[in-house]
């Protein structure tokens, strides 16, 4: 019975020290979405972050290939609205226009029944997260997505974009750090599947593809670098 009490103790002290942790890291880091304003200046700024990183040599580059902390695998035919999406023995060659004409495969046997829908669910929520890490900047112009202008505490102007459509988790923000060439360096997070808003992660490392434009080869979100692997960009 003793050593089930100081179990029991040790198990409530660790219980406890993480819920005053993460109360304490709540407050700390925790920041509303900051107040921006729509206009000329704003969409002045988004283009100057699209020239920055070559957005209309992006536009004309059909294939991009990448991974996702080498977990997820991904060659992604802009032109077709393809993807093809794999990750242990699991292959979806999503129809990015629509869905049920995806195919699946496993250990390379297609998939007529369940978990055939299973899968593209799956593949449908990785590549909305993991093509958006790696090509991001690149979609601040789509459909359904509003864009503010943030003058930050050192003065210097930050792009707000907010999507309200789309996607896996319509509603989220993101505030973009820009250098003065207005190269994007970071950006912080308003996001549904984080409960606290505003932590940042850096978009560095970036590399010049074969149709020039600039792709990310990792980030450092926190305690953690996101790997997108070999990157590849050409037509």
């Amino acid at each position: 019975m003793n050593i089930l009490r100081k179990i029991l103790k040790l198990f409530i002290g660790i219980l406890l020290f993480l819920i005053i942790i993460s109360v304490a890291v709540y407050y700390v880091y925790n920041k509303p979405v900051p107040v921006g304003k729509q206009g000329p200046e704003a969409e002045a700024l988004a283009q100057k972050m699209l020239k920055a990183i070559n957005y209309s040599n992006y536009t004309k580059t059909r294939y991009l290939e990448w991974s996702f902390n080498n977990v997820h695998h991904y060659k992604w035919d802009k032109q077709e609205h393809q993807a093809d999406v794999k990750w242990d023995d699991n292959q979806v060659k999503l129809n990015l226009k629509n869905y049920g004409k995806s195919e699946v495969f496993i250990d390379g046997v297609k998939m007529h029944t369940e978990p055939r829908q299973e899968l593209i669910d799956k593949a449908v929520k990785y590549f909305n997260n993991d093509s958006f890490w790696l090509v991001a900047p690149f979609k601040i112009m789509d459909k359904g997505v509003e864009r503010k202008l943030v003058t930050l505490e050192n003065g210097k102007p930050a792009l707000l974009v907010t999507y309200t459509e789309g996607g896996t988790t319509p509603g989220d923000s993101y505030l973009w750090i820009l250098k003065d060439n207005g190269f994007p360096e970071s950006f912080k997070m308003w996001v549904k599947i984080i409960p606290i808003g505003g932590l940042q992660a850096s978009w560095d490392d970036w590399k010049v593809m074969e149709t020039t434009t600039y792709l990310p080869s990792k980030h450092k979100f926190l305690f953690f670098t996101i790997d997108m692997g070999d990157i590849k960009a050409y037509n």
